[in-house]
């Protein structure tokens, strides 16, 4: 009897433990990504980090920015440049616009990546919309910073030696708790 009360509550803490990790497996998976840029997911830098980047002298790599809603989202969204030439390891701006087509308040929240996958740990984000809800009012027009630099480091990982182009992409969704409290 003792052992199968023990067996029992050996049992319900292992689905305890498991459902703990069902729901921090989200969050863990997210940092995990961001750490590592597995998957095309940028690198994050502090203005400190940012500012120990050097640029390299005579090395350049072609920034494509692309932009995308999802279906049913009533937003215009598309970078003001298509592409930038930028110097490995200068901290470079790229602005987004986003319109609200729509007669009602609408808050998105930005999903993003980096082409090629490999590329993602060398792409650094120091600021950017999408690291916070945007709501935008009835019909409204906003223009969007990405303050961004290409580590250096890029130039010295022999996976990367023919890469001359990025692309960092950007899809929009509605944030439904905001869509249903209409935000």
């Amino acid at each position: 009897m003792a052992n199968n009360r023990r067996i029992a509550v050996m049992s319900a803490g292992l689905a305890v433990a498991m459902l703990g990790l069902g729901y921090a497996s989200v969050p863990l998976y997210r940092l995990f990504c961001q750490v590592t840029g597995y998957g095309g997911t940028p690198m994050r830098a502090s203005e400190g980090q940012a500012g120990q980047v050097r640029a390299v002298a005579g090395r350049t790599m072609s920034v494509r920015f692309d932009a995308n809603v999802d279906a049913g989202m009533p937003w215009r969204f598309q970078p003001e440049a298509n592409t930038q030439t930028v110097q490995i390891g200068q901290r470079t701006l790229a602005i987004y616009a986003a319109q609200n087509l729509s007669d009602r308040a609408i808050t998105g929240a930005a999903s993003f990546n980096v082409a090629p996958a490999e590329a993602a740990r060398y792409f650094t984000k120091v600021q950017c919309f999408c690291f916070n809800q945007q709501t935008l009012r009835p019909h409204e027009t906003v223009r969007m910073p990405v303050t961004y630099y290409v580590d250096p480091a890029i130039l010295n990982d022999p996976d990367l030696k023919g890469v001359e182009q990025i692309t960092l992409s950007y899809t929009f969704h509605v944030v439904p708790d905001a869509a249903a409290k209409g935000a």
